[in-house]
């Protein structure tokens, strides 16, 4: 995802330019109407997509965006704002896009499980739950470097624990987040507990805020 994102930004910043511009009198120029907006509906969707939509690389390109007439003095400030998303992209400081989008998933399972808990379906709400924990972490473990394939949930803990990437009260958490995963996904319901799941869903969601959320 990160390497299409890359490849775009290049091609945006080659597109840019390539513009035609006019003598608008009076010592200005200008772009032709049609030839900019679509660089620039085009950079306002990958800046969005990138950043988020309330991040400042996406909102001061939208607003000036909005306020572009053609003028030269303006598609210059798009073309700035345009270099900066790319340069931060580029240069790595910017949170992994792949993650923030994971994160959103993540919290669409949560809602779900929530939804199923709270209606006494507390198997389903585990089914939910797990799985997103399950991917969260190996997302997570890959991150940071770790190989996951082939790994045991109890070896991806443990990586994640030695790398560093968690800490604290989650790091004691987790510890208990295997003997969940490994009942719920062989089907043990009579050993799992609605406090289980719900354990599981509050874990979920603070790896959401921790590690899974930007933009």
């Amino acid at each position: 995802m990160n390497a299409a994102f890359k490849r775009r930004f290049a091609e945006l910043s080659d597109a840019h330019t390539k513009f035609s511009y006019r003598d608008g009198g009076m010592g200005s120029r200008y772009v032709s109407s049609g030839q900019w907006e679509g660089w620039a509906t085009s950079s306002e969707n990958l800046i969005r997509a990138v950043y988020g939509q309330h991040a400042p690389h996406y909102v001061n390109f939208r607003t000036a965006y909005s306020e572009c007439k053609g003028r030269d003095s303006e598609i210059n400030t798009l073309r700035s704002l345009f270099a900066s998303a790319k340069e931060d992209f580029e240069g790595g400081y910017v949170f992994n896009v792949e993650m923030r989008i994971s994160g959103e998933i993540f919290g669409d399972f949560v809602a779900l499980a929530r939804q199923s808990l709270s209606e006494g379906q507390k198997d389903v709400a585990a089914v939910l739950a797990c799985a997103a924990l399950e991917d969260a972490i190996k997302r997570l473990a890959r991150s940071g470097g770790p190989p996951t394939d082939g790994k045991t949930m109890a070896d991806l803990v443990n990586a994640l624990k030695s790398a560093g990437l968690v800490a604290g009260a989650q790091k004691s958490l987790l510890d208990a987040m295997p003997r969940i995963l490994n009942m719920a996904m062989h089907a043990e319901w009579s050993k799992l507990t609605e406090p289980d799941v719900s354990s599981v869903l509050g874990y979920v969601e603070q790896l959401l805020l921790s590690k899974f959320s930007g933009g």
